[in-house]
């Protein structure tokens, strides 16, 4: 008959369900988290114009695409020196936060992507810096030999670009658990209880002695050495 208590064949995490509910316990408060940001934040909304370098007269076409990189890396700069504050209607340090041109390693072409709370503030904006640069390049095309002309102008956002308030929900419920369970990692274990210790440290069950036999531990005695008869 098996005499193992029963306590002890459950493991020890499953004994302890409260260390358990702190994994649950961190989705369901990073959900919450998550989703009430993404509830009271204000949207952004994108907008994007596009500009392009072409070269001037008997000028190398392959300047152009040099230039365009580097008017992409400065068309902020080039921006709040000119006058694309006051065709925006921001201030300097907002096209420097909320502006960010791309270029392209093909084509002499820069996109300029303004984010704002209002869609008719990011197109302004974009289109305030798009003319910045076109304007800058008028001014120094007779020592660059290209100039910046429109190719393309910002259209009005239907669609903010910040996260929803679900999608805000499902990553703060991701980064709770994985931060729950990063705790239960590093979480020191409790002692055990008394009653675990006493089965942890008892040995293992002996089959029961027979009557009459000689218990395996004992050991049987050695066997008398013969003896010479007298003659």
């Amino acid at each position: 008959m098996n005499t193992t208590p029963r306590r002890a064949l459950v493991p020890v995490g499953l004994r302890r369900p409260g260390r358990w509910a702190v994994l649950p316990a961190a989705v369901l408060a990073g959900a919450v988290l998550g989703g009430g940001y993404g509830a009271v934040k204000t949207p952004q909304y994108a907008a994007t114009s596009y500009v392009i370098v072409v070269p001037a007269e008997k000028s190398d076409p392959a300047a152009a695409l040099g230039f365009a990189q580097a008017y992409g890396r400065v068309a902020t700069d080039i921006a709040v020196t000119g006058d694309a504050q006051v065709w925006a209607g921001v201030t300097a340090d907002t096209l420097r936060r909320n502006v960010q041109a791309a270029t392209s390693p093909d084509a002499p072409m820069i996109s300029i992507t303004a984010k704002a709370e209002q869609p008719a503030k990011a197109v302004s904006m974009a289109d305030g810096v798009a003319r910045a640069l076109i304007l800058n390049s008028t001014h120094v095309a007779g020592s660059t030999g290209v100039k910046v002309v429109q190719f393309s102008r910002a259209t009005k956002p239907v669609a903010p670009v910040s996260p929803s308030a679900s999608i805000s929900a499902l990553v703060g419920g991701c980064a709770g658990g994985l931060l729950g369970g990063l705790a239960l990692l590093v979480r020191p274990k409790l002692p055990a209880t008394r009653g675990e210790a006493r089965h942890s440290r008892g040995t293992a069950p002996t089959a029961p002695v027979k009557a009459g036999s000689v218990p395996a531990s004992v050991p049987a005695p050695a066997a008398a050495a013969h003896q010479p008869e007298a003659v």
